[in-house]
């Protein structure tokens, strides 16, 4: 793509040509991301057994559940290399796990840090700004998929167990490890949310999942894709009913149709879990990276390193910001890089220039 004039003049000197960053081939890609997926299973495998005391803890008829979260483990270790495997990827990943651990910049702004996390990764306000709505529904599978995890990953793993002296309560022993940090009675309100918090995730999770954004937005229709915009949510809307029927089954129809409904359940859940790395809930764990950069931008702005537009003056971004985006172009091979110094307005205003003498003169 060529250059406005006014671009090619404004644009610094050509510098000397970077070097080569290193790229590695598909096969050597695959290799890598196939080893770390091996590596992040094993070390599971191995928290498991340890943590349910050389499986002394471990609950048998969870296999299956565990079995998933070790093909999980292997799925995002797989598809976090190879992400990372990608230029662009790559200077996110620096600069923004760069910044996240950055002893230089918890002197700056030591607030700065924990407030991002609290405002970006937990209250995610910049959906609010998009829409109230959406905000709410993210929102509701975000804190209901938490509690969710926060339960069944220990209890799968064998790492929490729940034993009475009686066999039947109500008087339970929570023991993590093997050692007992709380002792309730399952007829309280405690012990109610103790047994019971699985389906206070399913019942924040279900109106969440529910809000099917893209089924009312023409523009979001066109890109739409089932099986990676769609299918995540549906599995969460499985899950979560099949869930909150399983309680209602035990508590009003004595147990009736349990053993379908567990089947149905489990089904759902594993092949949720087995899904994850390859659907659209993978930007979940891309979403610490962007925080880093987060802070990236926020420490260049205490330092007043605002990159303004070459040709009105107006303030775009900060300057290593601007830097490292021109940089990630280069790596691309895109030859318009000298683009970016110069704010959206203006860029329309250029390209329009260079259409009227450039193009239209032709049809003189």
């Amino acid at each position: 793509m060529s250059e406005p004039t006014e671009v090619a003049a404004a644009a610094p000197p050509p510098e000397a040509p970077p070097k080569t960053p290193l790229r590695l081939g598909r096969r050597s890609v695959t290799a890598w991301a196939t080893l770390a997926g091996t590596v992040v299973s094993l070390l599971l495998i191995a928290a498991i057994v340890l943590g349910s005391r050389l499986l002394r803890d471990f609950d048998s008829a969870l296999l299956p559940y565990a079995v998933a979260t070790v093909f999980l483990a292997f799925g995002v270790a797989y598809r976090y290399t190879v992400w990372v495997s990608a230029p662009g990827a790559r200077r996110l990943f620096k600069k923004g796990f760069g910044s996240f651990f950055s002893a230089a910049n918890f002197r700056k702004a030591p607030t700065a840090l924990p407030k991002m996390i609290a405002t970006y990764l937990g209250f995610q306000k910049f959906l609010g700004a998009r829409s109230r709505a959406r905000w709410a529904a993210h929102q509701l599978i975000f804190w209901g998929c938490i509690l969710a995890a926060l339960i069944t990953f220990p209890l799968t793993w064998g790492w929490f167990t729940f034993t009475s002296g009686s066999g039947s309560g109500p008087g339970y022993e929570m023991r993590i490890w093997g050692i007992k940090v709380l002792g309730f009675d399952s007829l309280n309100i405690l012990g109610w949310l103790m047994f019971h918090g699985l389906d206070v995730a399913a019942v924040l999770v279900i109106p969440g999942a529910s809000y099917f954004r893209r089924m009312k937005d023409r523009g979001a229709i066109t890109g739409q894709r089932f099986a990676y915009d769609l299918l995540p949510l549906i599995c969460l809307i499985v899950i979560s009913v099949t869930g909150l029927l399983l309680t209602f089954s035990s508590i009003f129809l004595h147990g009736g149709g349990y053993e379908f409904l567990a089947i149905l359940h489990m089904v759902s859940v594993v092949f949720t879990l087995v899904y994850i790395p390859f659907g659209k809930f993978f930007h979940i764990v891309q979403r610490p990276a962007a925080v880093g950069m987060q802070l990236f931008k926020y420490t260049a702005r205490q330092n007043e390193q605002v990159f303004a537009c070459r040709r009105c003056q107006e303030p775009i971004d900060t300057t290593p910001y601007m830097e490292n985006l021109r940089g990630t172009m280069r790596d691309l091979k895109l030859d318009f890089d000298a683009w970016a110094e110069y704010c959206p307005r203006c860029k329309r205003v250029l390209r329009g220039s260079a259409y009227l003498t450039q193009v239209k003169k032709g049809f003189k």
